[in-house]
């Protein structure tokens, strides 16, 4: 791929990252105006709408902010919110490539075996907390709070920012 367009894309995920997190709470306020512009209200339509596709949307599993419910789950939202926290910790500006994997074309990234078995384990140690989730409420019969498990999202949903952004930086 091109530099431009590696460069077009990371300014794209920051952006889709950013904009994606800071829609849900937006869209949640919107939705507990008791009017707004048809242009809002499309936008929040469209954000509950996405959230649909991506998420249970589970009452008991979400947050309630202003007396609505948020569009996606806490799980999800913690993802979310962790893949923008991620994204804007790498906003600083930084040197060229000053070390780590490098594949054999000279890219940087996770190229070959060795950058793979990084990468995958980050994304498993990033995913025990949620895992810890799951297998708590599967023997307990007991769902954590919201809070835990965005919690568990936040650690994952950074993670997997920092792999992509890594891979297409």
């Amino acid at each position: 791929m091109l530099l431009n367009d590696m460069v077009a894309l990371r300014r794209a995920f920051i952006g889709a990252s950013i904009a994606w997190a800071g829609a849900l709470p937006l869209a949640t306020f919107a939705a507990a105006r008791p009017s707004t512009s048809s242009a809002i209200y499309m936008l929040t339509f469209g954000v509950y709408a996405i959230g649909a596709v991506i998420c249970h949307q589970r009452p008991e599993r979400s947050f309630f902010l202003w007396s609505h419910q948020m569009p996606v789950c806490a799980r999800c939202a913690g993802i979310y919110v962790g893949a923008a926290i991620a994204v804007v910790a790498r906003l600083k500006p930084r040197a060229p490539f000053a070390g780590g994997t490098r594949g054999s074309d000279g890219a940087r990234g996770f190229n070959g075996a060795r950058g793979f078995s990084r990468a995958f384990t980050v994304f498993a140690l990033a995913a025990l907390p949620t895992l810890a989730t799951l297998v708590y409420e599967w023997t307990t019969g007991l769902p954590p709070s919201n809070a835990i498990r965005a919690a568990s999202g936040l650690c994952l949903g950074a993670a997997v920012a920092a792999l992509i952004q890594r891979e297409v930086n």
